[in-house]
């Protein structure tokens, strides 16, 4: 019985068809389960044999093999293994073959398709692991990288949104060594979900690209795009930042001989820069000597605590050295126990969570004002540049906002104001804070445990004022200061992601010939016409705002019938607008009949810069930079995101505020949506520049040059495989690459007469050198799923 059990069980998993008569023996043991459904001829047996079935429960969700109607079976199986898991979910622990099971059933009610998880979860590839299972038991199911919303939702409780086990057995958490969890932290600071923040912290430590991830592992980061990854891949960094800061400083006070205990604690506790710089700031190197630590210095430690503790037995006259500086007097004692309790009240966590809770519920509000400075200048005549300056800001001089409602734009035009010495600015919050965070601090926090005398209670009370004046608001100011600059320039920078995006995946203007025109006055409307594959055909200079128009015209129409050209693209530089009148009157009078053109209007932003760069200079080395710049502008609407690579995406334009925001930042997430882009849109590996391709997810300057030596020595890729043969690309670097990346037959016929024999011919010795083991396993046939954004790991499920 068991035997039989297990051969049915191999069948529906290799997909062989099985046999009538084992369904014939399994239908009594899902009678017992599904009771009631009136299958009358199968009673019989089923009462035979009561005993054997009630043991043999707990394995029958294993077969398979039946191919009943799926919706009363999945109705069935549901209803029986309720009890399971209610138990599974308690202990958070699902065995592997009735998860599958269990899943299997959920796909059948929501028609969700299977294997697009499993090869997803990246257990093992599609290829080495053979899955005709699915196909017996779903055919109908549609294979989709478009996944339906419903799936979605359903990611949420599936198996496979589990943690994803890690193979060194440390995870991240424990290397940061800080006493709160990351896996926690990073989802409340993020808003994702903990299972899916485990997820991408680990395919992230195991050098996952974002495009490769968004793509290929979606259901381990239940379906969030690439913006949402990268927000927590930066809070990611800036909490494991915070913790090696924190390992730093805590090795720093160790070797001076100052780490104690509670300070060590202190630190591990830190969430953030700033935290760590208000327990770090009275120890760094440089800094005075605090009122606190000099207290401290000389023994006044003690009476602090035993004013708090056991107020009745502290006798402040028994301290007074009257040949200690710092002693001598009462007066003296009493200031050094004061400021010892300050430093202690402003460090407690219990404390600073309470004042910023009462924060939370007043009108703080963010106050600008012109600083003296600048009025002083503006004062003297001599200086004509400052008052421009002023008047810039005159929005400005006298504003107040409250910090809930205060735009990004305006927090960042400030902190320029403040930078350039023009604007004083100050965060305001109303003296009834003050007021009642005193007055819980005496009679709650720290009320001492017995009875304080009058001058005792007069410490306590000057102790919390100083703390709450001197230390605790300027943290809280500098806490809102930071909070509100580090939200303004985060939507700064999904402003310029979102506009990058925008103007890379423009829609290109494929198969015509362009005249591209950067336009001008004294010099002339620099020329390019390029052909439907950005060749350039001719370039030109004229000068269509002066006296000899006609000629200049003749010119163009002449070159446009000679290449016929029908499409003109003008810069929106200087002489835009009068450029445009000129062809736009042409082509309204029929000049250049029998052609039907038309013109438009692109963005030169960085056309210049490019001009003069290192990759202009190799591409068009006998060019003017002047006729690069017609060139880049005709080649923006013929192919917007090969030419707009080209150019460091801080100089297209595409944004406000672009350097008074953090430069690290902003490039590091306008290089990931270069690269998110050009993945995303594929590039074809035979015909595309290097340029374009060092920004393909897994590639870099490197790898990209190895590829097309590669390509100029063996001729064109014939498939993916032959990437592997590539010197510098990896295992690691082909996962990731390999399903951005795409082999046209159309491209390989155009490379050249015996470019695939010269390729097919040349794969093996290449190899010879360093590669023989891959060589001689890699095919030189073509495969049609290499022009499609299949990934090579799920070829196996794509051709079944």
């Amino acid at each position: 019985m068991i035997r039989s059990c297990k051969l049915s069980l191999c069948l529906s998993r290799s997909g062989c068809p099985v046999s009538e008569e084992e369904p014939e023996e399994w239908l009594p043991e899902v009678k017992e389960k599904t009771k009631g459904r009136g299958r009358l001829k199968k009673d019989e047996a089923a009462e035979k044999k009561p005993a054997v079935k009630r043991a043999a429960k707990p394995k029958e969700p294993k077969p398979k093999a039946v191919r009943k109607p799926r919706a009363p079976r999945a109705t069935k199986v549901k209803k029986a293994v309720d009890e399971k898991k209610e138990d599974e979910k308690n202990e958070g622990i699902v065995p592997q073959v009735e998860s599958l099971h269990e899943v299997k059933v959920k796909e059948e009610v929501s028609l969700m398709c299977y294997p697009s998880s499993r090869v997803l979860l990246g257990e093992e590839p599609s290829s080495s692991k053979p899955t005709s299972m699915v196909k017996k038991e779903e055919p109908e199911d549609d294979f989709t990288f478009d996944e339906p919303a419903q799936k979605k939702q359903k990611t949420i409780t599936a198996p496979q949104g589990r943690p994803i086990k890690l193979k060194s057995g440390n995870s991240l958490g424990d290397e940061l060594q800080m006493t709160w969890d990351l896996i926690k932290v990073l989802a409340e600071k993020s808003g994702v979900k903990e299972w899916v923040c485990s997820n991408i912290v680990n395919l992230l430590r195991d050098e996952n690209t974002i495009p490769f991830i968004v793509r290929y592992r979606k259901e381990l980061i239940n379906h969030m795009d690439a913006d949402a990854v990268r927000d927590v891949q930066l809070v990611l960094e800036e909490l494991c930042s915070v913790a090696k800061k924190s390992q730093s400083i805590t090795q720093t006070l160790k070797k001076e001989g100052v780490l104690t205990s509670e300070l060590e604690q202190a630190l591990q506790n830190c969430r953030s820069a700033d935290d760590l710089d208000h327990v770090y700031a009275p120890y760094k190197k440089g800094s005075k000597l605090t009122k606190a630590r000099r207290a401290k210095q000389l023994g006044l430690e003690a009476a602090a605590l035993a004013l708090l503790h056991s107020p009745q037995t502290l006798d402040l006259h028994s301290w007074i050295k009257p040949n200690t500086e710092g002693l001598s007097t009462l007066e003296e004692v009493s200031t050094g126990v004061e400021q010892i309790l300050a430093d202690m009240i402003a460090k407690d966590g219990e404390t600073l969570t309470y004042v910023r809770s009462l924060c939370d519920r007043s009108n703080v509000t963010l106050q600008s004002t012109v600083s003296k400075t600048a009025l002083k200048e503006q004062q003297q005549t001599d200086q004509k540049s400052k008052p421009k300056d002023i008047s810039k800001f005159s929005l400005y001089s006298e504003f107040s906002c409250n910090i809930q409602r205060i735009q990004h734009h305006q927090t960042l035009a400030i902190n320029r104001g403040e930078n350039l010495k023009i604007l004083s600015v100050k965060v305001n919050i109303p003296d009834w804070v003050k007021t009642d965070f005193c007055r819980w601090c005496v009679s709650v926090r720290w009320r001492p445990q017995g009875f304080a005398r009058p001058e005792l209670m007069k410490i306590l009370n000057a102790a919390v004022e100083d703390s709450y004046k001197r230390l605790i608001m300027p943290l809280l100011c500098r806490g809102y200061r930071t909070k509100l600059t580090t939200s303004a320039e985060k939507e700064s920078i999904a402003m310029f992601v979102r506009n990058l995006r925008q103007r890379l995946l423009m829609c290109p203007v494929r198969g015509r010939v362009i005249l591209g025109v950067d336009p001008g006055y004294r010099h002339g409307c620099k020329l390019a016409i390029l052909s439907p594959t950005s060749q350039i055909l001719h370039t030109d200079v004229v000068y269509l705002h002066g006296s000899g128009r006609n000629r200049e015209a003749d010119k163009l129409r002449h070159l446009m019938l000679e290449y016929s050209c029908q499409t003109v693209v003008i810069g929106n530089g200087t002489a835009c607008r009068e450029t445009e009148a000129f062809f736009a009157d042409l082509i309204k009078n029929g000049f250049f009949r029998p052609l039907d053109v038309s013109y438009c209007i692109t963005s030169e932003a960085g056309a210049s810069i490019y001009s003069v760069s290192p990759e202009a200079v190799k591409e068009m080395p006998d060019l003017d930079p002047n006729l690069r710049s017609a060139v880049s502008i005709g080649r923006r609407v013929q192919d917007p995101l090969a030419e707009l690579v080209k150019i460091a995406p801080k100089h297209i334009g595409i944004g406000t505020y672009q350097h008074d925001v953090s430069q690290s930042l902003l490039k590091a997430a306008l290089d990931g949506v270069v690269q998110e882009c050009v993945s995303f849109v594929g590039v074809d590996i035979n015909i595309c520049s290097e340029t374009l391709m060092r920004h393909v997810a897994g590639l870099n300057a490197g790898r990209a040059r190895s590829i097309v030596e590669w390509r100029e020595k063996n001729g064109p890729f014939l498939n993916r495989e032959q990437l592997k043969l590539v010197k510098g690309l990896g295992p690691k670097s082909f996962q990731q690459c390999a399903g951005f990346v795409r082999i046209n037959p159309e491209s390989i016929r155009s490379y050249g007469s015996g470019g695939s024999a010269d390729s097919t011919a040349a794969v093996k010795p290449a190899a010879k050198k360093s590669k023989a083991k891959t060589s001689s396993s890699i095919s030189n046939h073509p495969n049609p799923l290499d022009q499609t954004c299949i990934h090579p790991e799920s070829y196996g499920i794509a051709m079944r």
